[in-house]
């Protein structure tokens, strides 16, 4: 996608930038409207088997509700958003890439290897708890490598750089997002072992993961353009 390569969508200030904004952003932008867009379609194509407008037990049962063609879609569009993460060109660029590929596979496993039925009644032929751990193996590599990135690879400064005042201050944000998503990973495996939904833990780790790279994106320089553009239109 020519977005994503464009080489004004990098940082002026970073020229070892290989990925851009824009890519980031992407990353960010699905991962935080995901659950929401799930619950949105579902909701407008109710399955019987399952509760009309009311929450599922978790992210991925969705994907036996007649949201299950957009829970497959985003989750590849993720993925391969992710493999395709170059990071930047200096010493740390093989964890970038390394942990983007780790991380576009995994969002691969739990896409294509569903969990448990939430209903009997929607049970799949070719199902077998091989493919249940599949994907909840995938879903625990992918939400650990998005700590892995708030609380590293993003907080990260280059060779000989000292971070700035806004350096230090998107810092601290990689910090609490880190610390959210792991935090939401015990929420989810506290909750998945007494059997409740597990699906507002997922959401906030998700949430956490977005706006980690949102911030990595400057998507808020993004939106303050856009808003800029939108005024001056309408002032003209």
């Amino acid at each position: 996608m020519p977005v994503l390569t464009n080489p004004r969508n990098r940082s002026p200030e970073r020229p070892d930038d290989l990925s851009g904004h824009a890519h980031r952003q992407l990353i960010g932008y699905l991962g935080l409207f995901i659950p929401f867009l799930l619950i949105i379609v579902a909701g407008l194509r109710p399955v019987d088997a399952l509760p009309h407008w009311e929450l599922l037990g978790s992210i991925s049962a969705y994907y036996y509700s007649g949201a299950s063609d957009l829970f497959v879609g985003l989750l590849v569009a993720l993925g391969l958003f992710l493999l395709t993460y170059r990071g930047y060109r200096n010493r740390y660029r093989w964890a970038d890439r390394s942990a983007a590929i780790i991380a576009g596979t995994a969002a691969l496993g739990v896409a294509f290897f569903p969990a448990e039925t939430p209903s009997k009644a929607l049970t799949l032929d070719w199902w077998t708890p091989a493919t249940a751990i599949v994907h909840y193996v995938s879903a625990v590599i992918l939400f650990a490598v998005f700590a892995v990135y708030s609380l590293w690879l993003f907080r990260l400064t280059s060779d000989g750089e000292r971070p700035t005042p806004g350096k230090r201050r998107r810092n601290r944000v990689y910090l609490v997002c880190g610390i959210v998503i792991v935090a939401g990973m015990a929420w989810a495996l506290f909750a998945g072992l007494r059997g409740e939904s597990i699906f507002w833990p997922e959401t906030v780790t998700l949430a956490a993961f977005a706006v980690s790279w949102l911030v990595k994106g400057h998507a808020y320089r993004s939106i303050r353009g856009a808003a800029r553009a939108v005024v001056k239109r309408a002032e003209s």
